[in-house]
């Protein structure tokens, strides 16, 4: 599902076709049509790195009862400690962090883990 700033309606077509669907709504329409999760891209944050969009994840995961996965944004980790501190989400997403090294996987749920965010670490990471 793809918003933009205000996250008032959905878009479609990779984020550059604005519909009439109203965010909020549409998610909990597709909740009970029976979506089993939502993954929800803020495309104003997309590629950024300068953090999710916290206020609308936050409202859209404490409206539903399915996981909701942020997408768009994740720079740092602290952008995910934000995320999973200041919202309800069950996931965050991110992309070029991770596929060019910037911020290993295995690091990154390191760091989690020191602030108190709960993370699952294989037993075989070492971590």
């Amino acid at each position: 599902l793809y918003f933009r700033a205000g996250g008032n309606k959905v878009y479609v077509a990779g984020g550059r076709v604005e519909t009439e669907l109203e965010t909020i709504s549409w998610c909990q329409e597709i909740e009970r049509l029976g979506a089993g999760e939502i993954l929800l891209t803020s495309m104003d944050h997309d590629g950024t790195k300068n953090g999710f969009a916290l206020e609308l994840t936050d409202t859209i995961s404490r409206k539903l009862s399915i996981p909701i996965i942020a997408s768009g944004g994740g720079g740092t980790s602290a952008h995910f400690e934000e995320l999973f501190k200041d919202t309800e989400a069950s996931a965050g997403l991110a992309a070029s962090i991770f596929h060019f090294g910037e911020l290993p996987v295995p690091e990154l749920k390191k760091q989690l883990a020191a602030t108190g965010v709960a993370v699952r670490i294989p037993v075989s990471a070492g971590i």
